[in-house]
């Protein structure tokens, strides 16, 4: 019963990290490569939505069964960067910034490379109830629910580019607000 007990917070984190993947996988999906198609973009960024509430949980978890563990938090901290760093962007990229060549290429980049530098700048902080930069997990939702907008804007045929100058800015800012040192407390 320990065993289970003690993988149940991991479990939690692995279907984060499925939910993240999968996202990516219906992104860069060939047959919504079609101008236009955003068909797989929105369960994509409904699954990052699913992976955050299941990563809200998983932490929860581990604490309520005192079953915390390094193991746990770095698995935790891999998981977040793909769902909420990488799949993010994607599926940004694939709505704002294909067109864009390199600029757009570089503003897709800023955004997990900042995540990753603000989740190994928390492995190594000791815990307290403070955030310094916003979570990779918040970033990472904020910028899906803006790409939801956006997929939910082409299929009405209301997306401009004044969308996607937006989406950049938006990216710059979540990436900026990831490093900083600003505090935020934990929810």
């Amino acid at each position: 019963m320990d065993k289970i007990k003690g993988t149940l917070p991991n479990i939690l984190t692995l279907i984060n990290l499925s939910l993240g993947v999968l996202a990516i996988l219906l992104a860069v999906n060939d047959t919504a490569a079609a101008e236009g198609n955003v068909d797989l973009l929105v369960p994509a960024s409904l699954l990052v939505i699913v992976a955050a509430l299941t990563d809200r949980f998983d932490g929860q978890v581990a604490r309520k069964l005192n079953v915390t563990s390094e193991l746990g938090k770095e698995l935790d901290s891999l998981s977040d960067l793909i769902s909420f760093g990488v799949a993010p962007i994607i599926i940004a990229w694939k709505l704002c910034f294909i067109h864009f060549g390199i600029p757009g290429y570089l503003i897709t980049l800023v955004f997990p490379m900042a995540g990753a530098y603000r989740l190994a700048r928390y492995n190594i902080t000791k815990f307290d109830n403070i955030y310094r930069g916003i979570p990779i997990t918040v970033a990472g939702a904020f910028l899906t629910i803006v790409s939801l907008y956006n997929a939910f804007s082409v299929m009405n045929d209301r997306f401009t580019v004044y969308h996607t100058y937006l989406t950049a800015l938006l990216i710059l800012l979540l990436s900026f607000l990831m490093v900083s040192k600003v505090r935020f407390k934990k929810m």
